[in-house]
């Protein structure tokens, strides 16, 4: 039986889609589909989207110039959907790139517009450019988004004349925005950096709390999400500063030791207990000193101690004082990137040759070629709806497909009885502006609460804009559900149906790929000669491993039958990997602080067999079936073993092969809902490479 045909008929309907006999609720997928994402409110943002959005207009009413008006508004609320980073250099690169994006694609738009099937070939080329770039990160993928969206609203809303007019005004728009998001930055030019690595310092204090508790598992999650995000966000800013920042160089390097803190914090839990209360308290006290500019005070004597995690633990926390107090001048490895031309032409190299990149271009060229010869054969009034819901939906980097697709067709459908309340009864002019002030003052709030919400809040402020330009009025509410349904089913049976990796997860392959990655953990960290940054990267990259295997298998939960269920099936083994992980990690701290070292025979033998399991688990995830390791399998455990540092690595590999092999009890998901980005939204890479994170 192979893992796909494995499923657990106790789990509650995440199984097979369905919910048991009996009860009168949604099966798992679409209940974890609809459920909103917790977060915290954004009062600030909400405060930007209402001026930015809501001032155009009122000016325009003022000078009796809506059209004018509403397309700065449209300008703004693009740059209300980018303003995402937290870092300030970041922001001008996340608001000023796409919308410079989306104001080309505007003008190329207006220019093609009642030109039918002139513009259904230009559309279709730049669902093809935009496909492409939007596989390179999270700027490039908001900018390939703005591109085609714009196109597509410019091939199907007249524009005021000349043909640059639109294009300048919503520049305009996301200028007032953006100047909005700056305002702060004088006095707040370094501290959403401190911030971020303040709080990977809180998220390890929790996690040495938490060693040898049932709390480890969250705990973890939280470090890997506030490590990641610390990351892109200190990495990002250095990619558009100017020139090297001691102050920043600092923060990398506190960044950098946190590493060796989390490696003791696992191998105090693999001991079953957790850390000494003085060393969490410590850990808490360096946080309060980040996020303060501050150094803290002197920490109590942990020369004594004795169990080599709780000495590994006191050396962490000995250099993350020392670096936070300049006494140890820690060496700049992440070094400055490349200039920007050989990172642009590295990056066009790698498009070109990218398959996923192809792959996505394609999918999104069909869908869009598609949408535009229906509406140019289909006689509907203006009905760029169908190519700009095609556009918003078929962002695979945004969240499942399906899922999107679905939340699209139920959003419309609430967002139209909003708009059809106030188009009818709202009068024309100046008594729009507060309602526009409402609308845009919740989209921020409701984005973050799943892309359903988000569709709901945008569908009546995109009509009411549009129809300060195309003047269409509430008669065509309903053309715009049935567009949008069209634009849904298109994406469904052209740009999902039909492509056979939608049917499958990746989470086999992205399981895989921390496997390897903890497999050259395991030769750096017994190898003397070994460059011991090179292991600080790679246990980074295992960080960055477990993030993208929960991403993934947050999303795969999302997918109706079959592909629910087959992602299902592989929590069993994302918890085992979880483990190996964990016993790797306390092996390496453990023979770093005095636990007697593993021969280098036994090493390469761990590191290929942990090679084996991720080419098994590739193997089953492509349907083959288990596979067979190339060098054998773990030796059982016998009873009077001798033990060393590899006793429990192998231990936790045998219940790999074991849970890979055949069916087992398996834990129940847990709601692995991020509360830092929503399934919906690009989040907070900032438009960093990944690879450039692990650097």
């Amino acid at each position: 039986m192979t893992m796909t045909e494995r499923a657990d008929p106790s789990d509650d309907g995440r199984s097979d889609g369905a919910a048991r006999p009996g009860r009168l609720a949604p099966p798992e997928w679409l209940a974890l589909t609809l459920r909103a994402t917790p977060g915290p409110m954004p009062k600030a943002a909400a405060v930007r989207a209402a001026i930015g959005i809501g001032a155009p207009l009122a000016v325009g009413v003022l000078v009796d110039d809506t059209a004018s008006g509403a397309l700065v508004a449209i300008g703004a609320l693009g740059a209300v959907f980018g303003d995402t980073a937290d870092a300030y250099r970041l922001r001008v690169l996340n608001i000023a790139v796409p919308q410079l994006v989306g104001a080309i694609g505007l003008a190329l738009g207006s220019a093609q517009f009642g030109h039918g099937w002139s513009a259904v070939a230009m559309l279709t080329v730049l669902a093809l450019v935009a496909g492409m770039i939007s596989t390179i990160g999270a700027v490039a993928s908001a900018s390939g988004l703005n591109l085609l969206l714009m196109a597509v609203i410019g091939a199907g809303l007249p524009m005021p004349s000349p043909w640059w007019r639109a294009p300048v005004l919503t520049l305009a728009g996301a200028g007032l925005v953006l100047l909005m998001a700056l305002l702060a930055w004088p006095a707040r030019s370094r501290i959403p950096e401190r911030d971020a690595v303040a709080d990977v310092y809180d998220a390890t204090a929790n996690l040495l709390a938490a060693a040898g508790t049932e709390e480890w598992e969250p705990a973890r999650a939280e470090v890997t999400l506030t490590l990641n995000h610390a990351y892109d966000l200190l990495l990002g800013r250095r990619a558009v500063a100017p020139g090297r920042s001691r102050g920043m160089s600092r923060l990398v390097a506190l960044l950098n030791a946190v590493g060796p803190l989390v490696e003791a914090g696992t191998a105090t839990h693999a001991e079953e207990r957790s850390a000494a209360e003085v060393d969490v308290a410590t850990v808490r006290e360096i946080a309060a000193a980040v996020r303060g500019g501050t150094v803290p005070v002197g920490s109590a004597d942990r020369s004594g101690v004795c169990a080599p995690a709780d000495r590994a633990v006191a050396a962490a926390i000995a250099h993350a004082r020392e670096t936070l107090s300049g006494a140890y001048r820690v060496p700049d490895r992440v070094g400055r990137p490349g200039a920007l031309p050989e990172r642009l032409a590295a990056g066009a190299r790698g498009l070109l040759v990218s398959a996923e990149s192809w792959r996505y271009g394609l999918r999104l060229t069909l869908c869009i070629g598609v949408a535009q010869a229906l509406v140019s054969v289909v006689d509907v009034p203006r009905s760029y709806w169908v190519p700009l819901t095609v556009t918003f939906v078929l962002k695979p980097d945004f969240g499942s497909v399906f899922s999107r697709a679905l939340l699209r067709a139920l959003g419309t459908a609430a967002g139209l009885v909003v708009a059809g309340v106030i188009l009818e009864f709202v009068p024309r002019g100046g008594w729009e502006v507060p309602v526009v002030l409402v609308l845009a003052a919740a989209l921020p709030i409701l984005s973050r609460r799943g892309y359903g919400y988000q569709t709901a809040v945008i569908t009546p402020l995109i009509l009411i804009l549009s129809d300060l330009l195309g003047h269409q009025g509430v008669g065509l509410l309903a053309p715009r559900l049935v567009d949008s349904l069209i634009g849904c089913a298109i994406v469904l049976v052209v740009g999902y149906a039909l492509w056979p990796e939608s049917w499958h997860t990746r989470v086999g392959a992205r399981l895989a790929t921390a496997i390897e990655d903890t497999a050259r953990y395991i030769e750096c960290a017994f190898d003397e000669n070994a460059d011991q940054a090179a292991r600080a990267r790679t246990r980074r990259r295992i960080y960055r491993d477990l993030s993208d295997v929960r991403t993934e298998f947050q999303r795969a939960l999302g997918e109706p039958p079959p592909a629910g269920a087959r992602a299902a099936a592989w929590w069993p083994l994302i918890v085992a990997v979880e483990r190996v992980i964990d016993t790797g990690t306390a092996a390496a701290v453990h023979t770093a602080h005095g636990a007697p070292p593993p021969s280098p025979a036994a090493a390469a033998h761990i590191a290929a067999e942990l090679r084996a399991l991720a080419a098994s688990m590739r193997s089953e995830e492509a349907g083959v079936g288990p596979g067979t390791s190339p060098v054998g399998s773990a030796p059982s455990a016998e009873v009077g073993e001798p033990r060393d540092v590899f006793s429990d690595v192998r231990r936790e590999v045998r219940s790999v092969r074991s849970t890979l092999d055949g069916p087992s009890e398996s834990p129940e998901p847990p709601n692995t809902g991020n509360p830092r980005k929503s399934a919906g939204s690009p989040g907070p890479e900032a438009g960093v490479d990944k690879a450039s994170t692990e650097g």
